[in-house]
């Protein structure tokens, strides 16, 4: 059966309404069959609630019902029983405590990798990756792991920028990966900014936006890749 995720490296662009730059492609992505999504706002710290009923706001719009698994006593059942499986952005660290907390990090990989449409966007796309060490977050809570849902082979900076602040002595992003690859040279990092998307269904990965993303890999040159150029190579 075909592994299908669409991760997004933000959910929403300067100027722009909530998810509205990727409302197309969700729409596209889920189709007719699924009717209501499984949410999990654990990435959002400060309200599950607040963030359930905005993004519950989007899905409704696009023709989908929401079901957040933190509105239940058991959540293994929701997670069991789900049509398709939505992770919102905000703090990594506390996300991925929450799935472990919860017990239902292993069923989410499970489902996911039975073919189960899986969306995330920010938190919610590094924590599909093999681990969540290629956050940008704060650790504000130590989690029991930082090992991710495991479902792509490769790491996700999410809100990726070459960007630099002037008279700012900080590390810059491109820096901190390179440390991340000085600790862990097997592994490979997409630097994914802000309005792209990743989706991948089975071994086919497609890049959607207009900005290209940046490659890193061990004792290698950074890479950059377009929207039209083939990425399957990631899924190897």
């Amino acid at each position: 059966m075909s592994k299908r995720l669409l991760l997004l490296s933000n959910s929403t662009n300067y100027g722009e309404d909530y998810l509205f730059y990727p409302r197309q492609e969700i729409k596209a992505f889920l189709g007719n069959s699924v009717k209501k999504v499984l949410f999990i706002p654990f990435a959002n710290v400060m309200s599950y609630d607040g963030i359930t009923e905005k993004v519950g706001e989007v899905f409704q719009e696009l023709g989908y019902s929401i079901h957040s698994v933190h509105s239940t006593d058991n959540p293994h059942e929701l997670v069991e029983k789900a049509e398709a499986i939505v992770i919102a952005g905000g703090n990594t660290f506390h996300l991925v405590h929450r799935l472990y907390e919860t017990g239902i990090i292993d069923i989410i990989r499970e489902k996911v990798n039975q073919g189960i449409p899986y969306i995330g966007w920010s938190a919610g796309s590094n924590v599909a990756c093999p681990t969540i060490k290629t956050t940008n977050d704060m650790p504000i809570i130590e989690p029991i792991s930082f090992e991710g849902l495991n479902l792509i082979p490769f790491q996700i900076n999410p809100h990726y920028t070459d960007g630099v602040i002037p008279e700012h002595n900080g590390e810059t992003r491109e820096k901190r990966i390179e440390e991340f690859l000085a600790m862990n040279p097997n592994i490979s990092v997409v630097g994914l900014p802000e309005g792209t998307i990743l989706k991948i269904e089975n071994s086919s990965i497609t890049l959607i936006g207009h900005k290209n993303i940046v490659v890193f890999k061990s004792g290698e040159q950074r890479k950059e890749y377009g929207k039209d150029t083939n990425l399957n190579f990631l899924l190897e």
